[in-house]
């Protein structure tokens, strides 16, 4: 059960409930005057991107709550991250023209802040998030996400909306101190960190960075946001990593394998911020492929909207016809291509594995493999996400059976990788060893690797070595070249077999 509920700080008395017989609350904000309370709500199957509502209900000078009532939202608009201004104008995040701009209300009345083809919201995975705050003289500082990147806007309703030149292309956690801005920001040289902005003149202090390590500029791959033909005429994203090292270089005229990845949610964004997974890859000879396939935030509604009913077919197509694109263009090897994800971007690897026969080799981080298992498994919050993404239960089980590759393991062709938590309760390890299970059976060359201690998501930093490690090696073997490192090598099975095979054939 979930309430909204008012807590006396002196403890003179028991947490009283405000409002309760919703599904869901979150995002309690109160008026600087004191004098109103507003919040978001929503109902199952929802989750707050698909349709939520703004309730605000007035604050008597006891602090008791009155009768809230309903200022925007419905079943099926996305609102999010309502602020009261300094002086008390409530403001939120909606997308009435397919985009997620700021909006506030004037005597009762709902007017645009921004009409900008931008996102000025992040899926609303967490509570809290925070894109815009205000200075004292009513000036927003938000961040707004267009093209894969992330940028600073200063707005002043009737002015044009100015953006800050800065070096991040991933900024959040929005405040304002006096005359400095704060921030989370990154970009694709810069690991995560604190910064303290002065919006004046751009210049930037950062205050603590999620990572002392150094890394040397030159080694460093910077994505190229791209755009390629997908399914039925669509256009899909992605940012592309070229190798890079400047100690090494691949040999003359050959071009470079090719990793494609896609983020987790499935609603959620890439993340173009300087990433340790992607840039252990390009410095050891690969390309990489970040997609952002059809139902990614950062690109409209409608982009968004591309999933419903058709996960496991339109997120496959995209990470399919990217490296296809890639590779007609002459950037990568179209005959060296391989797949990797965890969780619900393992589910895109493995489905694209057992559903299409584009990719050589695969990687698999406890990868959802059954679809009827996590739709029963799952926690509250998303525990009807499938209603959405592929229909809901049990009219759709025909649907969650054809899209589960679990069920069609005995159709991949490709080398297969299967890294799995042993203490995971979202993919039971169960799940992982039908797969490997199949490719025994099919002799299709594979390794698994369980890891005792991890749960759904590698936390120990020797897991993530080794997980790496295992990675590097699987894709040497099955690729046919050395590493340059000194890692212990994992046994691939039936490989030699495989290869053995291909050269009958040829």
């Amino acid at each position: 059960m979930n309430a909204l509920v008012s807590i006396p700080l002196d403890g003179s008395s028991a947490p009283e409930v405000v409002v309760s017989g919703r599904t869901f609350y979150s995002s309690p904000r109160l008026s600087p005057n004191g004098t109103k309370l507003a919040f978001l709500a929503w109902d199952h199957p929802n989750l707050p991107w698909d349709g939520t509502e703004l309730l605000v209900a007035p604050v008597a000078a006891d602090g008791s709550v009155g009768e809230p009532e309903r200022v925007a939202g419905s079943s099926s608009d996305w609102i999010t991250q309502p602020a009261w201004s300094p002086s008390s104008v409530l403001h939120f995040v909606a997308e009435p023209d397919g985009w997620m701009n700021v909006q506030r209300v004037v005597d009762g009345r709902i007017e645009p802040v921004t009409r900008l083809e931008a996102e000025f919201a992040f899926p609303d995975w967490v509570f809290g998030l925070r894109n815009y705050a205000f200075a004292a003289d009513g000036t927003i500082f938000a961040v707004g996400r267009s093209h894969g990147a992330d940028r600073l806007y200063r707005i002043r309703p009737g002015e044009e909306h100015e953006p800050l030149d800065l070096p991040f292309t991933e900024m959040g956690d929005v405040d304002v101190a006096g005359d400095r801005v704060t921030l989370m920001g990154s970009g694709p040289r810069t690991f995560n960190a604190i910064v303290v902005v002065n919006p004046r003149d751009g210049s930037h202090e950062t205050i603590r960075r999620s990572s002392t390590a150094e890394v040397e500029p030159a080694a460093i791959s910077v994505p190229e946001p791209i755009e390629y033909p997908t399914t039925n005429g669509r256009t899909a994203h992605g940012l592309f990593y070229r190798p890079t090292n400047e100690k090494y270089e691949g040999p003359a005229g050959e071009r470079p394998p090719l990793i494609v990845t896609s983020h987790g949610g499935p609603t959620a964004q890439a993340f173009g911020g300087l990433a340790v997974p992607i840039q252990l890859f390009t410095s050891r000879g690969f390309a990489v492929l970040d997609v952002d396939y059809g139902g990614s935030t950062g690109y409209g509604k409608e982009y968004r909207k591309r999933l419903e009913g058709e996960w496991g077919v339109v997120d496959v197509d995209d990470c399919v016809n990217g490296a296809r694109w890639l590779a007609d263009r002459g950037d990568v090897d179209g005959d060296r291509l391989s797949i990797r994800g965890g969780s619900a971007s393992g589910y895109t690897t493995l489905s694209t594995l057992a559903f299409r026969d584009v990719f050589a080799a695969g990687v698999s981080y406890f990868g959802i493999g059954d679809l009827l298992a996590f739709a029963k498994e799952t926690h509250k919050f998303e525990s009807r996400y499938l209603d959405r993404l592929l229909g809901p239960l049990p009219e759709a089980t025909e649907i969650y059976r054809q899209r589960s590759p679990n069920n069609y393991a005995d159709q991949i062709r490709a080398a297969v990788l299967i890294l799995q938590g042993l203490e995971d309760r979202v993919v039971p390890p169960t799940e992982a060893e039908r797969i490997v299970d199949a490719l025994w059976e099919r002799r299709i060359p594979h390794a698994y690797i369980p890891f005792e201690g991890e749960d759904h998501g590698f936390r120990k930093a020797e897991s993530l070595t080794r997980s790496f490690e295992a990675e590097l090696s699987f894709l040497a073997q099955v690729f046919g070249f050395q590493p340059a490192d000194e890692i212990e090598p994992i046994e691939v099975v039936n490989l030699d077999a495989a290869r053995r095979g291909a050269q009958a054939r040829s």
